[in-house]
C-alpha cells in the first residue's frame, strides 16, 4: 500500500515561520513534521510515499530525497506555484498512487495513530476521526453504529488521516478543492466509514498550536510515534 503526504499548502497562518519555508519542514523535538510521518509510515512497513509539493517545493524536495533513510521511494507530484488545495492535489497524483488503496496524511498534524490499523482493513473509505479540539469544537462527522459517517451528531473532528482510493474521486477534476467536499458527496453516499482515535493527536495549523504540540511532544517519555 502507497501512502500520500500532504505537504504542498503555502501555511499562510504561520507567518513568518513559513514565508520562505515550507511548514512541513517545521522542527517537532529533533525531528520535521514530515520526517515524523516517514519514520512512522516506515514502522508501518509503507515503502512506496507520494508527497505533492508547491510552496518551497524545492526545499522541501532537498530535505526528503528520492530515498529516505528507512528505503522509502519518494515520489513527488508538482502543484507549481499555485497548490491545488487537499483534494485537487490527490487528484493530481492519482497517477502515481494508482488503483489500490492509499493512505492520505495530512502533513500539519503530529500523533501516535497506528497506520496498521488501516492496513489492516479489506476496503477503503475509512477516515480516522478525533474528540473535538477546542479550535473546532463544532466537529465535521458523526458515525452510525455500524461504522458509517453521518452528518448527525454527536460530531468528531477529521484528523488528516485517511484510507482511500480513487474511486472517492471519480467525476471530481484537476482544479482547486479541498478534501471536505469529496467527502460530503461520499457521506450522502454512504460510502465512508469512521475509525475513532482518542489518542496523542496535535494539529499544528498555528503558531500556537505548533508551540502546543511542541511543549506535548517534550513532555513525552516515548519518542517513538
Amino acid at each position: 500500500m502507497k501512502a500520500m503526504l500532504l505537504a504542498a499548502g503555502k501555511g499562510k497562518r504561520m507567518g513568518a515561520l513559513t514565508a520562505t519555508y515550507p511548514k512541513p519542514l517545521l522542527s517537532l523535538g529533533t525531528e520535521t513534521l514530515i520526517h515524523r510521518h516517514l519514520r512512522k509510515l516506515a514502522q508501518s512497513g509503507i515503502t512506496e510515499i507520494v508527497i505533492n509539493i508547491s510552496h518551497c517545493g524545492d526545499k522541501l524536495r532537498h530535505s526528503v530525497g528520492d530515498v529516505t533513510e528507512w528505503g522509502q521511494k519518494i515520489s513527488y507530484s508538482d502543484e507549481g506555484s499555485s497548490p491545488l488545495e487537499t483534494a485537487g492535489g490527490i487528484v493530481k497524483a492519482l497517477p502515481l498512487l494508482g488503483s489500490d488503496p492509499f493512505i492520505v496524511i495530512s502533513s500539519d498534524i503530529v500523533t501516535d495513530f497506528d497506520f496498521k490499523i488501516l492496513l489492516s482493513k479489506e476496503k477503503s473509505g475509512y477516515l480516522v476521526l478525533v474528540p473535538n479540539p477546542a479550535h473546532h469544537q463544532i466537529g465535521d462527522f458523526g458515525m452510525e453504529i455500524t461504522g458509517k459517517l453521518t452528518k448527525r451528531p454527536p460530531l468528531y473532528t477529521y484528523s488528516g488521516i485517511a484510507l482511500l482510493d480513487e474511486s472517492c474521486f471519480r467525476g471530481f477534476v484537476k482544479d482547486v478543492m479541498p478534501l471536505r467536499n469529496v467527502f460530503d458527496s461520499e457521506v450522502v453516499k454512504e460510502t465512508l466509514h469512521g475509525i475513532i482515535y482518542d489518542g496523542f493527536w496535535k494539529d499544528v495549523g498555528t503558531p500556537e498550536r505548533l508551540e502546543d504540540a511542541r511543549d506535548a511532544v517534550a513532555s513525552l517519555e516515548n519518542h517513538f510515534y
